[in-house]
């Protein structure tokens, strides 16, 4: 059986890197073009030093990627970016996986509301499919343009919607209380990551306006028909990688422990990617794989629901799930290229 196809545009950033690092020596796919407007011409070893002697590739201007014949593009670009390749490019040559936030809301107003810049391809949201495959596996599978999933909602919807879907809790007034690793901020520095200000360090941000509660909202309003209304407030950790994310919620109706950890077992239990603990878990029982840890439980002293689950944001809060989605795409085995073993210590 030939190989399929891909190509990366944008393969300098941390999720770029990530892309690579997966796909090398995935079996079912060949890499034909690796693309950077900073670094045109240099061989990606020289990026990301992590990579000599095991890829010797050259970085390509994304004006040349119409010399390739491929069937996927992943694209590692900016919020902003993306949109632009998609217009200029459109759907047919090739599919496109997008893991920018450019086609996660469901319109253009939504969209220029919360990250404050026009978009200019509206029409393409209409052929977005959003890329949980835990929740629409049935959908990406025939999908042209595939909206990869920010990282704080993949940690915020995956351990919500069994509650909401199954009517456990009220859909309004969910607190969810997000902490982050700085790679989640990108490879460009900027002063909040500067090492000595976060060095020893722990701080909130972006509160009540963060981009990513519309998304979490939108996609939960989507899939249980119910409207969804969560106060999301994120954190910057002093670690490079990982994400914990605890929820709180009021259950509808009379609750016990035992009764939401049979609900979450039930639910995940076919779900190679998403694991279901008894006690809290941790982010480097995580790391470096494409794993989501999540635990549940019910306080009746307080009379709430308490989730708290753990990805590293840069396998399945971005470059993992990316991939996961191509193997659905491609029917494939969904695990494929994605066996990583979580790195702990």
């Amino acid at each position: 059986m030939s190989k399929y196809k891909i190509g990366i545009v944008g393969a300098t950033g941390y999720t770029g890197s990530e892309l690579l690092r997966l796909l090398i020596h995935h079996p079912d796919v060949t890499i034909e073009f690796i693309t950077s407007e900073s670094q045109t011409g240099k061989n990606v070893s020289e990026i990301h030093p992590h990579l000599m002697d095991i890829l010797d590739m050259k970085l390509e201007s994304v004006k040349n990627i119409d010399n390739y014949d491929v069937d996927l593009v992943f694209l590692a670009l900016p919020h902003g970016v993306s949109m632009s390749f998609v217009k200029e490019h459109g759907l047919s040559k090739f599919i496109t996986i997008d893991l920018s936030g450019d086609f996660r809301l469901p319109s253009k107003e939504i969209y220029e509301k919360w990250y404050k810049k026009k978009h200019s391809a509206e029409i393409y949201f209409k052929n977005s499919v959003y890329g949980m495959p835990e929740l629409y596996r049935d959908t990406i599978r025939n999908a042209r343009l595939i909206a990869n999933p920010g990282c704080y909602p993949t940690s915020t919807i995956l351990p919500l919607t069994p509650l909401i879907k199954y009517d456990y809790i009220e859909s309004k007034g969910i607190i969810v209380d997000a902490k982050s690793g700085v790679t989640g901020a990108g490879a460009k520095a900027k002063p909040g990551t500067h090492f000595p200000d976060l060095f020893g360090n722990f701080s909130a941000y972006s509160l009540l306006n963060h981009r990513h509660t519309p998304e979490i909202e939108s996609v939960l309003h989507d899939y249980t028909n119910l409207q969804t209304e969560v106060l999301f407030t994120p954190h910057l950790l002093p670690i490079d990688r990982g994400i914990l994310t605890t929820t709180y919620s009021t259950p509808k109706k009379p609750m016990s422990v035992e009764l939401v950890e049979e609900l979450y077992y039930s639910v995940f239990e076919k779900e190679h990617f998403v694991r279901v603990f008894d006690s809290s878990p941790s982010l480097k029982n995580v790391r470096g794989s494409n794993y989501c840890d999540v635990h549940v439980t019910y306080d009746p002293r307080t009379n709430k629901i308490i989730t708290v689950s753990a990805i590293d944001n840069l396998m399945k809060g971005a470059a993992g799930q990316a991939v996961q989605n191509m193997n659905i795409i491609f029917g494939l085995i969904e695990s494929t290229g994605l066996e990583q073993i979580p790195l702990n210590p």
